[in-house]
C-alpha cells in the first residue's frame, strides 16, 4: 500500500536537491570562516581586475592631456589619489561581501537543518514499515 506522507515527503527532498540543495549541499563542505574568507578572495581579484579596466580606460580617453602634460604633472599626488580610490573601493567591497557572503552561509546552513530533519523523519517512515514487516513475517511464522 502506498503511504502518502512517505510520498510528499521523498517529493520534498527530491525538489530540495533539484532546485536549491546543490549549492547548499556543496557549501555544507566549508566552514564558515573559509567560505566567507575564499569569497573574499575572490572579490578583491574582481575588484583589482576592474579598478585597473576602469584605470586603462581612463588613461587612454586622457592620453592626449597625459602626454601633453606629461613633464609638469605631479606623479606622486596623482598615485596617491588612484591608491586612495583604490583602497576605498576595496574595503567597500570587502566589508559588503563579507557581510553578503556570510548571511548567505546562514540561509544555507538554517535550509540544510530543515532537509536534515525531512531525511530523519524519512528514515522514521522506513524504520517503522520494516518494524511493521517484520511483526508481520514473525506472525506468519508462528501460524
Amino acid at each position: 500500500m502506498l503511504n502518502n506522507r512517505k510520498i510528499r515527503l521523498m517529493s520534498r527532498l527530491a525538489w530540495y536537491e533539484k532546485k536549491e540543495g546543490k549549492g547548499d549541499i556543496k557549501l555544507s563542505t566549508y566552514y564558515k570562516t573559509d567560505y566567507v574568507r575564499l569569497n573574499i578572495l575572490k572579490t578583491v581579484i574582481a575588484v583589482t581586475f576592474g579598478y585597473l579596466m576602469i584605470l586603462a580606460m581612463i588613461t587612454l580617453y586622457q592620453s592626449e592631456y597625459l602626454i601633453a602634460n606629461a613633464v609638469n604633472l605631479n606623479y606622486k599626488q596623482i598615485g596617491m589619489t588612484i591608491l586612495g580610490v583604490y583602497l576605498v573601493i576595496l574595503i567597500v567591497y570587502i566589508v559588503c561581501s563579507a557581510i553578503g557572503y556570510a548571511f548567505y552561509y546562514d540561509s544555507s546552513r538554517k535550509k540544510l537543518a530543515k532537509y536534515f530533519r525531512m531525511l530523519r523523519r524519512l528514515r522514521m517512515i522506513y524504520r517503522e514499515e520494516d518494524g511493521e514487516a517484520e511483526a508481520d513475517t514473525e506472525g506468519s511464522r508462528e501460524d
